[in-house]
């Protein structure tokens, strides 16, 4: 197809373009054939890396400090540690005593650990890459925390990237970025040996691989539809069956569910997103019950791709656990477990669950090759059991400090402190607080209200643009942020904490990005209109730095005096 002057309106046909020659083309076939209009992709990936890189740099300040073990810490980084070490997590002497923790953040790294396995509650990727930091540079706070850094800053430019396919503008694009890059709750956790940031970077890489698969089929179905189809028509199928990008994305998936369960959620609501986008794409080349026939010819392709690519790749993340599965047949067949979970709670539950009558004996042979391998898998079955067990009902009725309802989440309703430092005296560490007060430090995993606050009008906007205007960049914010979120409803009689919301966050941010590029306008004229815009989109990115830039003490364990300290927390429950 040429470019050339319009075909006369005479010989316009409702719903086809037409090529120089007057050639009737479907409008579907033209849109799909030419990719949304992108900039000069130098620009565009020098800017990338440049917003990426002034984000690393921020979060590798000081990253060794404070020299402790921060709220979670204390299990991921040691169960780290020993699956780099020995393939599985090993029980710590007086684990929960700290007495490890005092040997470790001195120096020492062995004799440190009891021959019994560690009945962990989260699956294995994130602490797999937190080992390897361990292994580069130490078992340390920088050792267990420089990761998370890099990883935290990798979402940033994924970030980047996925609103720039999506928009065609590297400045909305850069935009969202930097509007990650100064969240608090996102950086924070990229300075935290905790599992929530590698969830996000794995589930935001998932779903910008299922953006890539949607120009790839609609652009793979335009060069194979000759004409428009006919209502009886199904359209290409043999040459869609194999899609890279959602392979690419099954992958992802299985590495974000891998790190913790929450990302299941988001991949069904994706995977049936995903279906309807090839629906409609069905549709738009004239493909009469689109719904119905992709279901059928693109939804079970979507399903292997994703579903079962996922599976396999979670399975394997837990290699380790498997090769050493008679470890946890020795240790979780015994009345130890059992006493732990239904005796030794102090939530108030009346609940027993005898799990030693579900697992294999302990006196079994070990089996090798296929039996083996079929042996593990049956031992990984009933630990998944009861590890589901565990969080469905023994930790209903618990209580925590900074555990929170959901429902409040998106408003910063209950920021989570991972350490404090009370008490420092003036004269003291360089406390400059007047006499009959005090200086502190503190780290809190507490968002950017700039960020979180527009976010949720964002997102009602988004719902209107989504349902009202059709335009299905805003559905992906709203499915999205409802996948990842709402399920936690389901959990609200147990602890959970507000950081579990930092998988909400690109979609979060995504859904202010798409609102400003609405109010940037899509001219590049300098209209008055694109004048207003540009003042009032750059004035909310201002904001959101300087937000940002007033909550960093908190964020990063600086000193602040008491007075200070309360000029940051703006509401009783952020104490």
């Amino acid at each position: 197809m040429t470019n050339g002057p319009a075909a006369p309106a005479s010989r316009r046909l409702a719903g086809l373009a037409h090529d120089a020659d007057g050639t009737p083309v479907p409008l579907a076939q033209e849109r799909a054939s030419s990719r949304r209009g992108i900039e000069d992709p130098f620009v565009g990936w020098t800017a990338s890396i440049a917003i990426t890189l002034v984000s690393l740099f921020l979060r590798l300040w000081k990253l060794g400090s404070p020299h402790s073990f921060e709220f979670d810490e204390t299990y991921y980084a040691k169960d780290a540690w020993s699956l780099w070490h020995f393939g599985y997590a090993h029980n710590y002497i007086d684990n929960d005593g700290g007495v490890a923790n005092k040997h470790i953040l001195a120096g020492q790294t062995t004799h440190l650990w009891e021959k019994s396995a560690s009945m962990v509650v989260h699956p294995e990727v994130g602490k797999w890459m937190i080992g390897t930091g361990e292994r580069l540079f130490g078992f340390d706070p920088l050792g267990w925390r420089i990761v998370p850094a890099f990883v935290g800053s990798l979402l940033i430019l994924v970030m980047i990237r996925f609103v720039r396919r999506l928009t065609g503008s590297t400045l909305l694009g850069c935009v969202a970025g930097v509007i990650v890059s100064c969240d608090g709750l996102e950086f924070v956790l990229s300075r935290l040996a905790l599992l929530d940031i590698f969830v996000a970077f794995w589930l935001l890489c998932a779903v910008h691989c299922l953006v890539i698969d949607r120009d790839w089929y609609r652009a793979r179905m335009a060069g194979l539809v000759p004409g428009q189809l006919g209502e009886r028509s199904w359209g290409p199928v043999r040459a869609l069956l194999f899609r890279p990008w959602l392979l690419a994305s099954g992958v992802c998936w299985g590495l974000s569910c891998g790190s913790k369960w929450e990302a299941v959620y988001p991949l069904a609501a994706f995977g049936v997103l995903v279906v309807a986008w090839c629906a409609g794409a069905r549709r738009s080349f004239g493909v009469g019950l689109a719904a119905p026939k992709a279901l059928i010819v693109d939804g079970i392709p979507a399903f292997f791709h994703l579903v079962l690519v996922a599976l396999v790749v979670y399975v394997a993340t837990w290699t380790g656990w498997l090769m050493h599965s008679s470890q946890y047949v020795e240790y979780l067949s015994n009345t130890q477990y059992t006493h732990y979970v239904s005796g030794g709670s102090d939530c108030g539950k009346n609940i027993t669950y005898d799990n030693s009558k579900h697992w294999p004996t302990a006196d079994q042979p070990v089996k090798h090759g296929l039996p083996g391998l079929a042996q593990g898998l049956e031992s990984l079955w009933y630990y998944h059991r009861d590890v589901y067990v565990f969080h469905t009902h023994f930790l209903t009725g618990c209580t925590h400090t900074y555990a929170s309802q959901p429902r409040g989440w998106l408003l910063l309703n209950r920021p989570v402190g991972v350490d404090a430092q009370t008490g420092i005296q003036p004269g003291q560490d360089g406390c400059a607080a007047p006499k009959n007060s005090d200086c502190l430090r503190q780290v809190l995993l507490l968002g950017t209200p700039a960020v979180w606050w527009a976010g949720v009008l964002a997102l009602l906007y988004a719902l209107l643009m989504w349902i009202g205007a059709r335009d299905w960049r805003f559905g992906i914010a709203v499915v999205g942020a409802a996948s990842s979120w709402l399920p936690w409803f389901m959990y609200d009689d147990r602890p959970i904490f507000s950081f579990y919301s930092i998988i909400t966050l690109p979609f979060v941010v995504l859904a202010i990005t798409l609102a400003l590029g609405k109010i940037f306008g899509s001219t590049r004229a300098p209209t008055a209109r694109r004048t207003f815009g540009v003042v009032v989109g750059g004035s909310y990115v201002v904001l959101v730095l300087l937000n940002f830039a007033w909550f960093w003490p908190i964020y990063t364990d600086a000193l602040l005096t008491h007075a200070q300290w309360l000029e940051r927390i703006w509401f009783a429950r952020w104490i």
